[in-house]
């Protein structure tokens, strides 16, 4: 039976990632070992878009109810927004910078959710 979701986020600078994770966005975690923090996250669903050519990619989005609250209080604890708000057929959608690593989308949905079946 599964049980869980375990996503991973690849950053060059680790620490400065589990940090943001843990003070920036707010997750409880454990301390799997000598400072490697595993997050727990929010209800989450999973989407499957088509795509032409194979890639493999994967990405991951947070979800919120207003982005214009979560983003202001999201910019008071340290985070940088790499993308302006715009409107997309799904909802409202901006990008933040995880530091050490890449970015992951903010949305606000205007579409049907899953994650609280």
């Amino acid at each position: 039976m599964i049980t869980s979701v375990h996503t991973i986020v690849y950053a060059t600078d680790a620490n400065a990632a589990r940090t943001f994770l843990r003070d920036v966005i707010g997750w409880p975690y454990v301390d799997a070992r000598d400072g490697w923090l595993i997050f727990q996250q929010p209800a989450s669903e999973l989407a499957v878009h088509p795509e032409d050519e194979p890639t493999g990619r994967c990405e991951l989005y947070l979800m919120c109810d207003d982005i214009e609250a979560t983003m202001a209080d999201l910019t008071a604890k340290g985070a940088q927004f790499t993308a302006p708000v715009r409107q997309a057929s799904f909802g409202l959608l901006t990008s933040i910078q995880i530091p050490g690593g890449g970015q992951i989308g903010l949305y606000q949905p205007r579409h049907p959710t899953a994650y609280d079946l």
